[in-house]
């Protein structure tokens, strides 16, 4: 890190945009974007898309041709309905994968998914293993279901490192997923924990730390979701806006630098569906829009 960007990192706030020109700050994002990031979270779902809906390889396609100059890694949600293609095409691209297989209520589908990440991790596409995302948080699987899932990818594919992907706390709450998992992946929202962006850097901190400690120190933490987004209504104090996702944006890239964390950004590009699921701020998540335009 540049004595320059050193400069503009504080213990809290991080980047104080406020006093610093457009100019500078849109430099500054520039420098950072190029510089690479760790890891990116793959949107590939178009305008009037959804999950359920088929990827083509077409979409995937240009879309990993417009991050591949900007990170080493990106993670992919599911192994079914062409999303299966997403780390596939990343190899080709040159970026390591982390694989998820999304699980949930429907008992045929999460074996399609199970079987599809086993298949995809013994034809070499899978450089890390995700069972699941924040099925124990949605209260779709059981403790014991999972454990199940995650036992069985592990005993199919011993050489890869498998993991399973919830929010931070979910780990020191269940000891027996973390203990089951090579890796702690944890979800770290200080947006959806209605933290002021002032101190969203030092909160973000304080989640690494406590999935961190969850591990006894001895796991390897990767943050695997994190963002800001840069539209929509304000959520109990916290506030979505250009300004305020430009800012998280480069905290957390700063931050992941100097201290070598793993996170995967959420996202890479807008997508509206999210607006049923999270409200109005669903849709701006991305550093691209929906038309693959950079935001910043």
């Amino acid at each position: 890190m540049s004595r320059r960007e050193e400069k503009i990192m504080a213990l809290a706030g991080g980047v104080d945009i406020a006093i610093k020109p457009k100019e500078e700050i849109n430099d500054l994002f520039g420098k950072v974007l190029n510089a690479g990031m760790h890891g990116l979270c793959f949107s590939g779902y178009e305008e009037g898309q959804k999950p359920g809906d088929v990827l083509t390889e077409e979409q995937i396609r240009r879309r990993m041709k417009i991050i591949q100059p900007y990170t080493k890694w990106v993670r992919s949600f599911s192994c079914i309905d062409g999303n299966e293609l997403i780390p596939k095409i990343a190899k080709e691209f040159g970026i390591k994968t982390l694989v998820g297989a999304w699980l949930g209520k429907e008992t045929e589908k999460n074996e399609q998914e199970i079987s599809a990440l086993i298949e995809l991790a013994n034809d070499g596409y899978v450089d890390i293993a995700a069972v699941g995302n924040e099925v124990l948080y949605r209260e779709d699987l059981t403790e014991n279901e999972l454990l199940d899932y995650i036992s069985r990818v592990k005993e199919a594919i011993p050489n890869i490192t498998v993991g399973y992907i919830d929010a931070y706390y979910e780990f020191a709450a269940r000891p027996k997923i973390t203990e089951a998992c090579d890796v702690i992946l944890a979800n770290c929202y200080p947006f959806w924990e209605c933290c002021h962006i002032d101190y969203s850097l030092m909160y973000m901190k304080q989640m690494y730390n406590k999935a961190l400690n969850a591990g006894g120190g001895k796991k390897h933490v990767i943050i695997t979701e994190t963002g800001w987004p840069s539209s929509g209504e304000d959520y109990k104090g916290a506030q979505p806006s250009g300004e305020n996702a430009l800012k998280y944006f480069l905290n957390t890239q700063l931050w992941s630098k100097e201290e070598d964390i793993d996170i995967f950004y959420f996202t890479s590009f807008d997508e509206s569906w999210k607006v049923g699921a999270e409200g109005d701020v669903g849709a701006y998540w991305g550093i691209w829009d929906k038309n693959e335009n950079i935001k910043y």
